[in-house]
């Protein structure tokens, strides 16, 4: 989903602590699923169910989608999810059962995250802001190939990279479409972001570049009216951009639980032997 992604540690560091008697604090959250639903209604039974702004922690039931509209749900609270798949994948979600909340929550070790921000600039000059969690990637919009220049820091990297797209991830978002355009897993703790080019045709051979999380980059449209491009971040699409700008927000951060035995390090080191 980021924008690095901090070491994991246990307990929750200066992010909020949990209150010893979670009764009553806890807010539900399901996916629109008859399996995430019921488990819901099952726990509410056992433990109650806060309102959003008044819990301490969130459980969210569903996938790794409904992982990510959790966290923009609560984008500057940085409210500590805990996640339990009730989806397909699950990367960012523990295991799904029903005996020992209390106790995983009270041992859950926290991984910090913090966002990508992009900034698309508009054909018609208007700037544009959103946060990313997974990636921001550029698309082409027509059936014509996008020409998109690079610049990291200021300074032209690449001239002209003739593409269908490509995109900037955070570590959690290096195991999502970064993975399936054939980019590199980033393990946390490594403060790199991959960027990873979609389709290149010119330079046919260029598999992308790791940058360290502080770089500034910058992608200029080439060619727009014939080859009209569209930025997006996570949730958020801008069409017919003209330039983006993407960068790590430290300023936010974000807070998911892990059982200690099944932390996202873990998952993202395991996922490189996966085949």
């Amino acid at each position: 989903m980021t924008a690095a992604l901090l070491g994991q540690s246990a307990g929750f560091g200066d992010t909020p602590e949990l209150p010893a008697d979670l009764h009553g604090r806890i807010a539900f959250l399901a996916a629109p699923t008859d399996v995430a639903e019921n488990a819901r209604a099952r726990f509410i039974a056992l433990f109650g169910d806060a309102a959003p702004e008044d819990a301490a922690v969130v459980v969210a039931l569903g996938g790794d989608g409904f992982m990510l509209e959790v966290q923009h749900r609560f984008l500057g609270r940085n409210l500590p999810v805990y996640g339990m798949n009730c989806g397909s994948v699950g990367f960012l979600m523990n295991d799904f059962h029903e005996d020992d909340l209390l106790a995983r929550l009270a041992v859950a070790q926290a991984a910090v995250l913090h966002p990508l921000r992009m900034r698309a600039l508009g054909a018609d000059g208007t700037l544009r802001e959103a946060l990313a969690i997974n990636d921001v990637n550029l698309l082409r919009e027509t059936r014509q190939a996008a020409k998109i220049r690079i610049l990291v820091d200021g300074k032209e990297r690449l001239s002209e990279l003739i593409c269908d797209g490509i995109l900037i991830s955070t570590p959690a978002g290096s195991t999502a479409y970064n993975l399936s355009a054939h980019g590199p897993i980033v393990p946390l703790g490594a403060n790199l972001l991959p960027m990873t080019p979609i389709s290149a045709f010119r330079p046919r051979r260029w598999r992308g570049a790791l940058l360290p999380s502080e770089a500034s980059v910058t992608f200029q449209v080439l060619e727009p009216a014939k080859r009209p491009v569209a930025a997006v971040a996570d949730y958020v699409e801008v069409r017919d951009v003209r330039s983006v700008e993407v960068r790590e927000d430290r300023s936010v951060r974000l807070t998911l639980l892990f059982d200690p035995d099944h932390g996202l390090s873990e998952r993202i080191i395991a996922e490189q032997f996966t085949v």
